[in-house]
């Protein structure tokens, strides 16, 4: 029995991933889960320099999942590679790094310094408010995807995985613009925009006032994303959003997913990706599946 999938050319052991920024980029995990055991860490997202983030409150539980507004606070690029990277390469699993910016000039800072460090794939996320084009995400506009696709693909010595929003009119538009700019793969969903208000005290719960929506209530969102895109395009996709089993997991990769990213149920069960490896071997024994690989896309 195979549990190994092949993204871009990388081998997976199986195909349970963490989703960037619920797993910082493995440390405070690694007393809990066996990193060992993962197919791939996906590191929280990094930029050029610092990134202080979005003023507190930024986190909000609400019905089947919760809100955050973290506003990509992380470390910088410096700091990642000094301490991260080299923390990782104790583990037997692959590397993942997502990378963010306010400008295409910022992702390919990030994309350079990381061109000859020891990590296997690049996850650009374009949900960022693009700073040049008034605050839109450059996920929003199929244009802005194609054009930084093929900027970061210059670039890039690792293969690049366009991290897609699903705040759009047309999940398959976006998907085609990035495989058009020359994408190896995509990763879909990202979070949904969403809100809450504290009624008792008349305020926004977050002082962002919108922030984004994971959790389990976005999962059928999700499943039927990766579908429509798994249709639409010819390179691989990880599928994530509300994933908080193995039952997720397999809805996912029979949607089209190669690979599954576990997000939100991080909080809740810093266990839970463990679990989905050793339920995705249940279920293949179960049902005489010797190959992973053919779930992938299996519901028609």
């Amino acid at each position: 029995m195979s549990t190994e999938v092949n993204l871009c050319g990388i081998t997976l052991k199986n195909p349970v991933m963490t989703a960037s920024g619920t797993f910082g980029s493995g440390a405070e995990y690694a007393e809990f889960v066996n990193l060992n055991r993962l197919g791939a860490v996906v590191t929280k997202g990094v930029a050029s320099v610092p990134w202080e983030g979005n003023p507190t409150p930024r986190v909000a539980e609400v019905y089947g999942g919760m809100l955050n507004a973290i506003g990509l606070q992380n470390p910088g690029i410096d700091l990642f590679i000094e301490r991260d990277i080299p923390f990782l390469k104790k583990y037997k699993t692959k590397i993942v790094v997502n990378v963010c910016g306010r400008t295409t000039e910022e992702y390919i800072a990030v994309v350079e310094r990381l061109a000859d460090q020891p990590v296997d794939l690049l996850e650009i996320n374009i949900s960022c408010p693009n700073v040049e084009a008034g605050g839109i995400a450059f996920g929003q506009n199929p244009k802005t995807v194609e054009t930084i696709t093929k900027e970061i693909k210059k670039y890039a010595r690792q293969p690049v995985v366009m991290k897609l929003s699903p705040n759009v009119t047309d999940i398959t538009e976006m998907a085609r613009a990035a495989e058009a700019g020359g994408a190896d793969a995509l990763s879909l969903i990202n979070t949904i925009t969403g809100m809450k208000i504290d009624i008792h005290r008349r305020k926004f719960a977050l002082a962002n006032r919108t922030g984004g929506m994971s959790g389990p209530a976005v999962h059928p969102v999700a499943v039927r994303m990766v579908y429509q895109t798994y249709h639409a395009v010819g390179i691989p996709i990880v599928g994530m959003g509300g994933i908080m089993n193995a039952d997720d997991a397999i809805e996912m990769i029979l949607a089209g997913a190669s690979a599954i990213a576990v997000g939100t149920a991080n909080f809740t069960n810093p266990n839970v990706t463990e679990e989905i490896v050793d339920g995705i071997e249940a279920y293949m024994s179960r049902y005489g599946v010797k190959d992973v690989r053919e779930l992938i896309g299996a519901v028609v």
